[in-house]
């Protein structure tokens, strides 16, 4: 339940994909028009040239993947045609650029959404994620259909494995079975088979129960002896640690034998973390963790060789490249790139690897994105697009503190123009998930405003560890509060917060923790939630995600009403006094606009200050920004009215 804030006015490198000899770097650079392909030498990369689509009407471009023999970049293009109604989303195709020739022609004339494209190891075909005619994305953060017809089997969009010839272009389904739908897949070194996570339809929602499987690639019309798929790995039935846990980003290793993927307890798809596992690419035995105890959390694998797999960390706001031996399962080497996160594909943290280095978009603290490589213990910077943008954000630093036997890390934005000598409100801004983390992205809005903002990783967050994230199972609301509050008392010992002036505010996960959390203490003085539950049991019925439910409270609502209510904070909405507002989208799947509505009635029956605002045509992850650019105005208002400065409060105490 991940919500999405948009960026800053940089220019914005996306998707990276280093040439599998090292020498060229192609990357994706964002505009308001689109987005354009960029590619660079590493030995001279100022020498920065655009490859460009043949009668570029503004196309957007994403997903650069080299040929195995580097001769051949493969993209997404997503062009408008002339005259194109902008309200209709643009279609994506692949193209091919050669290297020889420069020339760019376009590989693919299907119908539907592409995600995820992948070459074949032996270079003659190019697979991707494919929704036939599709009428929306197949994530959960955006906008449902309106309810209608016969629900769960009218309209139902499935995500399966499509592949073309990469010369011709002809090509279909491989993974055909049109009622499962597949998350996530990787080919088999040897081109004839690939890896995928899959589960029954409806994609939305099932996620949370799916399982891995492995099958041979068969084109249609070509006859095969085995065309069924295998199920390589159930979690639903193993007697590991991962029973009733998720699993995803599959990867084989070089000599096909293994399986790598992440394993543990995640509350959304594409949010990926957990530990490292393997299991054998035949199905044999059960899976093994290979980073049993590690303290942070894997979020993104790669194969350097059989035995040598590199991953992405995060561990307690750092962000870690390791290389690991999984026989051994220790750590081989290791670079802490610091308090930045990385980004290069379209899975969380992806980054491209080759024999030549890892590339990979990069920013952080007062530090705007820019492609870096690294190769060994050499760090190089290779773009710097940003040079000119002034940048002088807000004073911000990573906090540590321990509670209840947990070690619990932070962020601490300060206000704009900070003085020591005066006293600050304060907004705790809650992250979604729960199984995410809040990066080292200051919140500028809030500080531009002179609030301080803690943005905490309580218990239940990525980055400490696979124990820590399942710390709030069955607990919601109580042990990742205690924290956050502990949190606070530490910051408050520190700065000079003004007491009465404090706040919290969340979107999903988040849009619970502040619902909650105004039932359990009068400490915050005014609240904005986002996207909110007020109450699992009645939610549990009409969200389109029940499924990932229940490995956080270990039954279904009809099993255990108990827990469910536990957490609820309709179960304790009489002790509520803190005005709210709250915000949401009427097509939310993820957290749908009854459970706001339920808020709202109860805080406005009682008396409590109150006020909903319902986006029309708005999902999980706002997508129009005048909806989004309204929701921040609210929300600085909202403070700035119920958290307004009392007298004799605004010069800190010497």
């Amino acid at each position: 339940m991940l919500a999405q804030r948009g960026m800053g006015a940089f220019h914005a490198p996306g998707n990276v994909a280093l040439s599998p000899d090292g020498t060229t770097v192609a990357y994706t650079l964002r505009s308001r028009a689109g987005s354009s392909l960029h590619l660079l030498e590493v030995a001279n990369p100022t020498a920065d040239k655009t490859v460009a689509i043949p009668g570029d009407n503004g196309c957007a471009i994403a997903d650069p993947i080299w040929s195995p023999d580097g001769t051949t970049l493969a993209f997404l293009g997503a062009c408008a045609a002339p005259n194109a109604d902008p309200t209709v989303p643009r279609q994506s195709q692949v193209y091919l650029w050669s290297k020889s020739t420069g020339d760019v022609h376009q590989l693919t004339h299907v119908t539907g959404d592409i995600n995820q494209p992948a070459w074949s190891p032996d270079g003659k075909s190019i697979a991707f994620l494919f929704v036939e005619n599709a009428t929306r994305t197949a994530g959960a953060l955006d906008a449902m259909k309106p309810w209608a017809g016969v629900i769960g089997e009218d309209g139902v969009e499935v995500q399966r494995v499509y592949a073309v010839d990469s010369t011709t272009g002809t090509g279909g389904f491989i993974t055909p079975d049109p009622n499962q739908h597949v998350y996530e897949f990787d080919w088999s070194p040897h081109s004839h088979e690939i890896a995928y996570i899959a589960a029954p339809s409806p994609g939305n929602n099932n996620w949370w129960v799916a399982k891995l499987y492995t099958k041979f690639v068969v084109f249609p019309g070509v006859a095969s002896a085995n065309p069924l798929p295998r199920v390589i790995f159930d979690p639903n039935t193993t007697k590991s640690a991962l029973r009733g846990l998720q699993i995803a980003v599959p990867r084989y290793s070089p000599d096909g034998k293994r399986i790598a993927f992440i394993g543990g307890l995640m509350s959304d798809q594409g949010s990926t973390g957990g530990d490292l596992w393997l299991v054998n690419s035949d199905g044999r035995g059960e899976p093994t963790d290979i980073t049993p105890n590690i303290d942070g959390t894997p979020c993104f694998e790669a194969w350097i060789n059989d035995h040598e797999l590199g991953f992405v960390e995060d561990r307690r706001g750092h962000t870690r490249l390791v290389d690991w031996n999984p026989d051994t399962r220790k750590e081989i080497i290791a670079t802490d790139l610091g308090e930045v996160t990385v980004s290069g594909g379209q899975i969380k943290d992806a980054v491209s690897v080759s024999n030549h280095g890892v590339a990979f978009t990069e920013s952080g603290v007062n530090h705007p994105p820019e492609i870096w490589l690294v190769d060994g213990d050499k760090q190089t910077q290779l773009t710097h697009l940003n040079d000119a943008t002034q940048h002088t954000g807000p004073r911000f630093e990573s906090i540590e503190w321990t509670n209840e036997g947990f070690h619990v890390q932070g962020w601490l934005t300060f206000p704009k123009d900070y003085d020591p000598s005066k006293k600050y409100p304060l907004i705790v801004e809650v992250h979604g998930g729960p199984s995410a983390s809040a990066g080292p992205r200051p919140s500028t809005m809030w500080s531009e405003q002179g609030y301080f903002v803690l943005a905490p990783n309580p218990r239940g967050s990525f980055g400490q560890g696979e124990k820590f994230v399942q710390a709030n199972r069955k607990d919601f609301g109580y042990g990742d509060l205690r924290d956050i509050e502990k949190g606070m008392d530490v910051i408050e010992a520190k700065y000079p917060i003004d007491k009465n002036r404090e706040g919290i505010t969340g979107w999903s996960y988040g849009g619970f923790m502040t619902m909650f959390a105004v039932t359990q203490t009068h400490r915050f003085r005014a609240a904005v939630a986002g996207a909110g539950l007020s109450d699992w049991l009645s939610y549990y019925g009409e969200n389109s995600i029940d499924q990932w439910m229940i490995p956080f409270f270990g039954a279904s609502v009809y099993d255990d009403p108990a827990v469910y209510a536990k957490s609820s904070a309709i179960t304790y909405i009489k002790n509520a006094k803190t005005p709210m507002l709250i915000l949401v989208g009427d097509r939310d799947g993820e957290c749908p606009a009854p459970q706001s509505f339920e808020m709202w009635h109860a805080l406005r029956d009682l008396g409590v200050k109150t006020e909903l605002v319902v986006y029309p045509d708005e999902g999980h992850g706002f997508r129009n920004p005048e909806h989004i650019a309204d929701r921040t105005r609210r929300e600085i208002q909202w403070f700035a009215d119920n958290m307004p400065p009392s007298p004799g409060t605004q010069t800190a105490q010497k």
